[in-house]
């Protein structure tokens, strides 16, 4: 081939391979211009999905604080020790970076004189589920060993100072049924934009804790960060601020609480304070108390649950009794509203009340022979009462009753009340196949049989005869609901409730009333004790009383399982109480003895 045609072929191919690279050059020009700025935004978003992480931040719990703004649950800092395992990261397999970050964690153990809170086993959960979280391997660290990390963090790189807030009670384990205590929160999953991550968060798992957790946890925020491929933090990229919980203000004054608890002592029990002028609850305690901090221990909770005595359980609101005596206030008012009696009535106690074969003793060996109904309530004669019951009938005795509020919930803002039993004949053809007799309404007289109360609503009911007929809701969080709610006014004749609560005055005042041991100089109470028969020989005390008798500011309740008798075992401890609270307030000045024999109840 002639020099010349070669020449010519040789350009042909240069310029058909420069055409070529030309044209994939501008095609792949084309792409990368598609790909890095027709379609950028979209691939930054597809990145920002897959590698942004949302973490959920919980509020700062909202204190809780008493009448007089004393507060009793709070946060406090506690100072964690955390490993950044994005900081320690190994090459290679994951094994590698848990032996690292298990390696540190050892070193550091010895430097601090103290056993990690975390095993190998869960550095390797952390990883694998919590990778962009810091792991906090020791918590709520004490000063001491505080000092120790300070002095020593230099040589411990990838580890920090964590602070997680922790709830506390000023007045260690005081109120532990009315305040409760809170727990780890589950995950919120069926949020409407779930997260990656949770920090943990406290949530109410008793009492007002429980009952208010919605008020006192606040809103959480959140924080965005962004991980690298193999899920380790990048870097952080801002979020939204948590907002704190609010505060809950109590009825409870501590100081009452403190002296109910006291004076209960290791029995089991309760006691109930209100202020009859407005439902206040100025204490309601529960004995025997529980240890919250033994709640964190597996062994210990394990312990509370097969004690004997059921410490977690609220007596004040949850334990059903039947009164006893303290009942009878309601038969004298029901007799003396429908016009059964008058104040001048009469009847003959021979220390017994037959009906039928059965006899329903009196407590008096003798009997109070001839007896009206004040006299009848200062000595708390059976026979009398069941007179009286079956005289006026069950029907016009459970309206009374119910008008006063057994048989139902008070409505006190705590999850766990009862209602206790008002029973009447369709209740007893459906649980005892058989109707309403005689006898049954002769033992409700008395406070026995199928009645059951709960010391709060017994408490209510102290309050409802010191106020003249005005039947409270029972409040304990005072920016919850107005100042008072009436739930009902009773419709009694004042000279119906003079006799009444004349009668409850004899008990603490007259030479042998029942509860003359809760009498204490210079102050003019009324009250009721009362004495419930359960099981075989077993007994209940009972004491209801207000004070001061002409414008009562206290209405309380207390109740003592396996007591002798409301006036043995109940009314020395009545007085402690009433003697502190008066004291407290001034009514009384303080130093006088009380002459409580604990030995003796």
């Amino acid at each position: 081939m002639p020099s010349g045609e070669r020449a010519e072929n040789e350009l042909m191919r240069i310029r058909l391979i420069a055409l070529f690279m030309t044209a994939a050059f501008l095609l792949l020009g084309t792409v990368l211009w598609r790909v890095q700025v027709m379609r950028a935004s979209e691939f930054r978003i597809n990145l920002d999905q897959q590698s942004m992480r949302r973490v959920r931040l919980p509020g700062m719990r909202g204190k809780i604080l008493d009448r007089n703004g004393l507060t009793i649950a709070e946060n406090r800092p506690g100072f964690c020790i955390a490993v950044f395992v994005e900081e320690l990261r190994q090459p290679g397999r994951w094994s590698k970076t848990i032996d690292k970050v298990e390696s540190v964690i050892n070193e550091l153990s010895v430097i601090l004189n103290r056993e990690p809170d975390v095993t190998r086993e869960d550095i390797a959960k952390h990883i694998n589920r919590r990778l962009p979280l810091p792991l906090l391997a020791w918590r709520d660290l004490d000063n001491k060993a505080l000092a120790r990390w300070a002095e020593n963090s230099v040589v411990c790189p990838g580890v920090d100072i964590y602070v997680e807030p922790i709830r506390v009670y000023p007045f260690t384990n005081m109120a532990p049924h009315l305040i409760g205590y809170v727990g780890r929160a589950d995950l919120l999953t069926e949020e409407e934009d779930p997260y990656h991550y949770y920090l943990p968060e406290m949530i109410g798992k008793d009492g007002i804790e429980r009952a208010m957790d919605t008020r006192l946890r606040g809103e959480a925020g959140g924080r965005l960060i962004r991980v690298d491929a193999s899920g380790f933090k990048y870097k952080e990229k801002g979020g939204k601020t948590p907002r704190a919980g609010n505060d809950i203000s109590l009825a409870i004054d501590v100081r009452i609480q403190q002296m109910a608890e006291e004076v209960l002592g290791n029995k089991c029990g309760a006691a109930v304070v209100m202020n009859p002028q407005n439902g206040d609850i100025l204490a309601l305690a529960s004995s025997p108390l529980y240890d919250r901090n033994a709640l964190k221990s597996h062994k210990a909770w394990q312990s509370i649950l097969n004690d004997p005595q059921l410490p977690l359980i609220n007596r004040a609101l949850a334990g059903e009794y039947p009164p006893g005596s303290t009942f009878k206030p309601v038969i004298a008012l029901t007799a003396l509203q429908n016009g059964t009696i008058s104040s001048q009535s009469k009847y003959n106690c021979l220390s017994y009340y037959q009906i039928g074969n059965r006899k329903i003793n009196c407590w008096s060996k003798r009997g109070h022979g001839s007896i009206a109904v004040r006299k009848a309530l200062e000595q708390s004669c059976n026979p009398f009462f069941c007179d009286l019951g079956y005289s006026c009938g069950y029907e016009a005795i459970w309206h009374m009753a119910d008008a006063f509020g057994f048989g139902r919930r008070t409505g006190i803002e705590l999850f766990g009340e009862r209602k206790g039993l008002l029973p009447d004949d369709e209740w007893k053809q459906r649980t005892r196949s058989d109707g309403w007799r005689g006898g049954d309404t002769c033992n409700v007289s008395i406070g026995q049989g199928f009645l059951l109360v709960t010391p709060l609503q017994m408490a209510v009911h102290a309050s409802t005869l010191a106020n003249s007929g005005r039947v409270y809701r029972p409040r304990l969080v005072l920016d919850s609901t107005p100042k008072s709610e009436l739930v009902n006014q009773l419709s009694l004749s004042v000279s119906d409730l003079r006799i009444v609560r004349g009668g409850m005055y004899d008990v603490v005042h007259a030479e042998h009333g029942t509860g003359k041991r809760v009498k204490i100089p210079g102050v003019k109470m009324a009250a009721k004790t009362g004495t419930a028969q359960y099981g075989r020989g077993k007994k209940h005390g009972w004491m209801i009383l207000f004070a001061p008798f002409t414008s009562p500011r206290y209405a309380v309740s207390m109740i003592i399982e396996d007591a002798v008798s409301g006036g043995i075992s109940v009314a020395p401890r009545m007085k402690a109480l009433m003697q502190g609270i008066l004291e407290m307030d001034g009514t009384i000045e303080s130093g006088v003895p009380s002459n409580m024999q604990r030995t003796e109840i």
